[in-house]
C-alpha cells in the first residue's frame, strides 16, 4: 500500500528527535502521529493509524534501549529500514530572553546528562526533567516562559519559534541515536537488502552460541550487532538479538541455512538496506517557525561565579 503521504508514528511530540529521524528518513511530506510511548506506536500500527513506526534501538552514549527489543518480538512487524541521527543539543529561549534572565533549564533528563560539563559552568541553573525534549520547546513558547530555556533540537528551535542562545552543548560531539524503520506485512515493499536484524536462541551447552557465530564468519556476514535479553520466567534462556550485514546476498542465505541447524525460535525481523554514513552536520529542514524569525546565534558569556 502506497501513500502520497505516508503516516508516520513516533514517540513523542512534533519536532522530537523522532520526528526528525523520520523527516531525514522519508522527507518532510509525511503526517506524524504523535504517541506517549514505544507501545503506543506500535499500536497505532497495528490499528492502521499509521503505516509506519520510527523506534530508536539504540545511542552511542546510552546504548540500547532493551525494552524496545521485546517489542520487535511481540508485535512481529517487519523492519524495513533504519538511520542514525547525530543527536545535537542546543540551548533555546523565547526571542529577546537572554542568558542573564535566566532561572531555569528544562528537557529530557538523558539531554540533561549529555550537557554536563556545560552546565558544571553555571550552577545556578536549576534543573528542570521531562519527558521529552521537543515537548520543553514547547511549554515554553505555549506558557511564554522567560526565564526558562529548553535543551532541544534545531527542529524544536523553528517550529515553537524559539532562539538558539548556544549551539552544540553536548559533552560528546560524536552522539548518534540508530532508528530503525516498521511497517505492516502488507506495506512491506521488496527491496535489495544487505542487512538483517534476527532473534533466536540456542540450547545452554557449551558452544552453542560461539557455532553460530563460528558460521556467520566463515561465509564472510560481518555481526555489527548482538544483544541479549532474558527469557521471562525461564532460567539461563536468552533471546539473541544480532544484525548482521553482507555483500553477496548468497553469503547470507547460506549463513541463514546453516544456523537454523544450532538454534530454535529463529525470526527474521527484518531484511532491509543498511544506512549509509555521511557528514554529521544538521541539514536545514523547510519548517516555519509560527511567528518571529530566528534569530543570529549568540555566544554566551560565563557568568562570576
Amino acid at each position: 500500500m502506497k501513500k502520497d503521504k505516508p503516516r508516520v508514528a513516533i514517540q513523542g511530540i512534533r519536532a522530537s528527535f523522532h520526528e526528525e529521524a523520520a523527516f531525514k528518513y522519508f522527507g518532510e511530506n509525511i503526517q506524524t502521529i504523535e504517541c506517549n510511548s514505544f507501545k503506543q506506536t506500535f499500536d497505532a500500527l497495528e490499528a492502521n493509524e499509521a503505516d509506519y513506526l520510527v523506534m530508536a534501538i539504540e545511542n552511542s552514549i546510552a546504548g540500547s534501549i532493551l525494552p524496545n527489543y521485546s517489542l520487535l518480538l511481540n508485535y512481529n512487524f517487519p523492519v524495513t529500514g533504519e538511520i542514525y541521527l547525530p543527536i545535537q543539543l542546543h540551548l533555546m529561549a523565547l526571542p529577546g530572553v537572554t542568558f542573564e534572565q535566566v532561572k531555569y533549564v528544562t528537557s529530557h533528563p538523558i539531554a540533561i546528562r549529555q550537557c554536563i560539563d556545560f552546565f558544571d559552568e553555571y550552577p545556578h541553573l536549576k534543573i528542570v526533567e521531562s519527558n521529552d525534549t521537543a515537548a520543553c520547546a514547547k511549554r515554553i513558547h505555549d506558557e511564554k516562559l522567560t526565564d526558562t530555556v529548553a535543551i532541544a533540537n534545531t527542529l524544536a528551535a523553528k517550529l515553537y519559534g524559539l532562539d538558539i542562545l548556544e549551539r552544540r552543548i553536548e559533552s560528546n560531539k560524536k552522539n548518534f541515536t540508530r532508528f530503525l524503520i516498521l511497517t505492516t506485512h502488507a506495506n512491506v515493499v521488496k527491496k535489495p537488502a544487505d542487512k538483517a536484524s534476527l532473534c533466536f536462541q540456542v540450547s545452554n551447552q557449551v558452544g552453542s552460541l560461539a557455532k553460530v557465530l563460528n558460521i556467520f564468519a566463515n561465509q564472510g556476514v560481518n555481526m555489527s550487532k548482538i544483544q541479549s535479553m532474558p527469557i521471562l520466567g525461564k532460567r539461563n534462556e536468552y533471546n539473541f538479538y544480532v544484525d548482521v550485514e553482507w555483500e553477496e546476498t548468497k553469503q547470507y542465505d547460506a549463513a541463514v541455512k546453516q544456523i537454523l541447524k544450532y538454534t530454535h525460535n529463529f525470526n527474521i525481523l527484518g531484511e532491509y538496506k543498511r544506512h549509509e554514513d555521511e557528514a554529521s552536520a544538521e541539514k536545514p529542514l523547510n519548517i516555519a517557525p509560527p511567528s518571529k524569525p530566528e534569530r543570529k546565534y549568540i555566544s554566551i558569556k560565563k557568568l562570576a561565579k
